[in-house]
């Protein structure tokens, strides 16, 4: 079975490609959490991330947005000394911040998802690259979505983090063609 060719042979890489990137996403506590492990990723390779997946959902409470969101300093100081999670300062201080934010737009849209997904009309941008050197890594509108969130008062959501996010939730399908995941062949988006 061929995959796109960012996938290496570890096996919690296979299950993610195979299972989750690319597909349509649209409960709110799951983009919560996709957001915030892209935010992690910044300078980092998302193998490293993937690894720590469990031990960021024991270290946030599961990605309760209310929960994060209350975070008080004691609380951010013991994720500085968590070693299961990335311990950068500014990524964990702007995990709180994040979920503030995030909980402003569920007030203001009536859910994340709503307000994330008006930026595609509510559906995925498929894409038939050839091969992933043609995936970009930011586009027009990964920016315009990262804009409107640093205006919204949101950290770690530059362009290019915001555009793996759009691929991770699925409002980007980016799978290769000759990816058994890309829409023409029998894996297809729905899998």
């Amino acid at each position: 079975m061929k995959r796109c060719a960012w996938v290496n042979d570890e096996e919690i890489y296979n299950v993610y490609h195979d299972q989750e990137w690319g597909i349509p996403v649209c409960d709110d506590q799951k983009l919560f959490e996709m957001l915030i492990l892209e935010g992690a990723q910044a300078g980092l390779s998302w193998i490293t991330i993937l690894k720590r997946r469990e031990n960021y959902r024991e270290a946030f409470d599961e990605f309760n947005v209310e929960k994060v969101a209350s975070y008080d300093e004691d609380k951010v100081q013991q994720l500085l000394s968590n070693e299961g999670i990335i311990r950068n300062k500014l990524k964990v201080r702007g995990t709180v911040k994040n979920a503030k934010a995030f909980l402003t737009i569920q007030k203001e849209f009536g859910s994340f998802s709503s307000y994330i997904w008006a930026f595609t009309e509510g559906t995925p941008i498929i894409n038939n690259w050839q091969s992933t050197d043609e995936v970009p890594a930011e586009t027009e509108l990964s920016k315009k979505i990262s804009k409107d969130m640093k205006k919204r008062g949101f950290t770690f959501v530059g362009p290019v983090i915001m555009y793996s996010f759009m691929q991770a939730v699925g409002m980007v399908y980016d799978h290769t063609k000759d990816c058994f995941r890309h829409p023409t062949n029998q894996g297809g988006i729905t899998q």
